[in-house]
């Protein structure tokens, strides 16, 4: 339900940034401001840089609805500057934003709660240096993916020995999770709060549902609700839901699963997941009859500050 909680509020859409995934971050920003402002909402576009600090005084902006995906806004940043300035925001605090972009933090917390995810193994620089695909514990093919980026930035997928090294270029500089393989249908699970809004099958007209499959017009198709019996569905929207609380997460998120030969494999929990007009969680929120602004409404309703400013402190110079 949406309460319209910040409806007379200045509201910040603060987009863009320097990570690797500036451009999607400045559609999904552009769309959620429109959105907004054609409900009537006070809002102004930030374009994230050096001065933000200074813009969100000097705008005098009561709540930010965090647009910046990638490195800087999804790492916990953004949100740690927040809570410091006392600042209400929308998506997942610091703690949460933390454990999320980890990829192996983000497992560690999932295996603990005996969620189902792939088997994997991490390498350092080092280690790529000095290893090769025979010191793999498991066969190929595999998943290379960076430890810290979204978007699938840098991630392959390798079924030859000639293109691993290769891919391991591409997911450095930094940490390398490589994860055995999972054949399937991928389905994607929308939660808010502590509910699920519901999920969608992609079926990526490629192999993989890669960056261009995502935010391109690569002739992906999207099946609303998955093309399963209502019990696989309800078990794949269980798991998502129980990755996105074990993440400390109360905002938007969308967690992609996999359906291997066992059963449903959890891959990642999305803690900013994309506004474009092809984005999943969209999509999702209007196969139940809920419109692009409701969505963006009810996301801004969850926007919350984890560190208000103690009695006598003055952290954002207002």
């Amino acid at each position: 339900m949406i309460t319209g909680r910040y409806r007379n509020a200045r509201v910040a859409v603060v987009y863009g940034g320097l990570s690797n995934e500036r451009a999607v971050s400045l559609v999904t920003g552009a769309a959620i401001a429109k959105a907004l402002t054609e409900r009537r909402y006070d809002v102004t576009l930030i374009n994230a840089g050096r001065d933000l600090p200074a813009r969100l005084v000097a705008e005098r902006i009561d709540v930010v609805y965090n647009a910046l995906h990638g490195t800087y806004g999804e790492d916990g940043r953004l949100p740690g500057l927040l809570d410091w300035m006392g600042l209400p925001y929308t998506g997942e605090d610091l703690a949460a934003s933390l454990l999320s972009f980890d990829k192996v933090l983000a497992k560690q917390q999932f295996r603990a709660r005996g969620l189902p995810v792939a088997a994997d193994v991490v390498w350092t620089p080092a280690d790529a240096e000095l290893r090769t695909v025979d010191d793999l514990p498991f066969p190929l093919p595999v998943a290379v993916k960076p430890v810290a980026e979204g978007s699938s930035v840098g991630v392959t997928l390798v079924r030859e020995a000639a293109a691993f090294d290769e891919a391991i270029r591409r997911a450095q500089p930094g940490r390398v999770l490589i994860e055995e393989m999972i054949i399937g249908p991928e389905l994607s699970v929308a939660c808010l709060g502590e509910e699920v809004l519901g999920s969608v099958e992609i079926e990526p007209a490629r192999e993989f549902y890669d960056y261009e499959a995502k935010y391109g017009n690569a002739g992906t198709r999207y099946h609303l609700p998955p093309r399963l019996s209502a019990e696989d569905i309800a078990k794949v929207e269980s798991i998502a839901l129980a990755a996105h609380l074990a993440l400390g997460c109360v905002g938007a998120t969308r967690t992609d699963i996999m359906l291997g030969r066992t059963g449903p494999v959890l891959i990642e929990v999305n803690t900013l997941p994309g506004m474009t007009p092809t984005s999943l969680v969209p999509k999702i929120a209007a196969a139940r009859g809920m419109a692009f602004g409701d969505l963006m409404e009810a996301i801004l309703d969850h926007a919350r500050c984890s560190g208000p400013p103690g009695p006598g402190e003055v952290r954002d110079g207002r």
